[in-house]
């Protein structure tokens, strides 16, 4: 208390009869309350006012689901792609038995997007496809460790989450979900209903943690969400109960891939601590996108020089310190390396070893080049693909 109360401020607040105005004490009091408010620490939260960050009810840092309005599409701007069990939009795959059944666009179909969004991912199946015994086609979102250790699952404590999203589809009736372990041997298929077709419906599903199991908590899978679009009968369960077992979708669930040319378009995906769903979480887009960028990043820079004919070695600076090492893939390779004061160079390969901040590179292709020339990465960022997805 007696470092809340400024005496400077006190003396400019005594009146004219000597005594200390009223007002001045209330807001010394009260910034006292709001200071111990403040630092309010009770079994490793922090509480401001009566809201406890990390809690179901805070308004920040509560959404373990990355890029979940579909606004980041790193990959494809846009661009419709086939299920191949590739990421698609950022932080989302498909994860199918067989390719090319469906495909995946980011506003596909164009239809307007529910209040509050600008942005979803449509999926359109491809053909009238028979779901085996065997077979699942999904959508899914891997979520690290470190961003769900708090939820204690695998523990006496585990902790209640909601799910919550938007869902519009050209079909009706009960669609299956699952949340499941990295060990891929413990799961919680569960349902919703989607009672009209091609209408925006809210859904909030509430599963309680689970009290066992192996969940991870570090830079690998801490769980993965599972959107079942047609999951055959090896990996389905009842819903509504944790299983031992690898389900991917709940029994009698709806198969989107099963109807030639149906539609399934979601977003304000969101999974929270808590037993009920809050307004969805808005994050700043260079947020998002720097989110997004820890797991698959468009590599612009690079500095080094030519080392013979046709090849460059040099080093790489990532935006974003990544997941894990990353892997590099080559996106555009035409034209896109700089022999300064020369050409541009193409490049057909891109090796090297890389770490979470960058890395030492070489560049194979051109044939042309003469060393020690200095080269650059040019035009484009759409040049390399940094990867160290889950």
């Amino acid at each position: 208390m007696t470092q809340a109360l400024n005496l400077a401020n006190l003396a400019n607040s005594v009146n004219s009869s000597g005594q200390l105005a009223g007002s001045a004490v209330n807001g010394a009091v009260a910034s006292a309350t709001n200071a111990t408010n403040a630092t309010n620490l009770t079994g490793g939260t922090c509480t401001i006012g009566t809201t406890q960050l990390g809690a179901g009810d805070a308004s920040l840092m509560k959404n373990r689901i990355i890029n979940g309005a579909m606004v980041i599409d790193q990959r494809n701007a846009g661009a419709s792609v086939s299920s191949a069990s590739t990421y698609t939009l950022d932080r989302w795959k498909d994860t199918v038995s067989a390719t090319g059944k469906f495909t995946i666009q980011q506003n596909a179909g164009s239809v307007t997007p529910p209040v509050g969004f600008t942005n979803y991912l449509g999926i359109t199946s491809s053909a009238a496809t028979t779901v085996a015994a065997g077979d699942y086609y999904t959508l899914d979102q891997s979520i690290e460790g470190y961003n769900v250790a708090d939820l204690g699952w695998g523990t006496a404590s585990a902790k209640t989450i909601t799910i919550s999203f938007q869902v519009y589809s050209s079909l009706t009736g009960t669609f299956g979900c699952s949340l499941r372990n990295s060990a891929a041997n413990r799961s919680y298929p569960f349902t919703y209903s989607i009672p009209v077709a091609n209408t925006w419906t809210t859904i909030s599903v509430t599963v309680a943690g689970d009290t066992t199991g192996t969940w991870v908590t570090n830079n690998g899978t801490g769980l993965r969400l599972f959107f079942g679009l047609g999951v055959g009968s090896t990996f389905s369960g009842t819903a509504g109960s944790w299983a031992g077992a690898n389900y991917l979708g709940a029994t009698g669930a709806v198969s989107v891939v099963g109807t030639n040319g149906a539609t399934f378009y979601i977003t304000g995906v969101q999974l929270e601590v808590g037993s009920s769903a809050t307004g969805y979480e808005y994050r700043q887009y260079g947020q998002e996108l720097a989110l997004c960028q820890r797991y698959y990043e468009l590599v612009s820079q690079f500095v080094g020089k030519a080392t013979s004919a046709g090849q460059a070695e040099g080093s790489l600076t990532f935006l974003v310190q990544k997941r894990a090492s990353p892997s590099l893939t080559v996106l555009n390779g035409t034209n896109t390396l700089l022999e300064i004061g020369v050409a541009t160079r193409s490049f057909t390969t891109a090796s090297g070893a890389t770490q979470v901040n960058g890395g030492y590179v070489t560049f194979t292709g051109s044939a042309s080049m003469t060393a020690p020339n200095m080269c650059v990465l040019y035009n484009s960022p759409s040049i390399l693909g940094a990867s160290a997805e889950l």
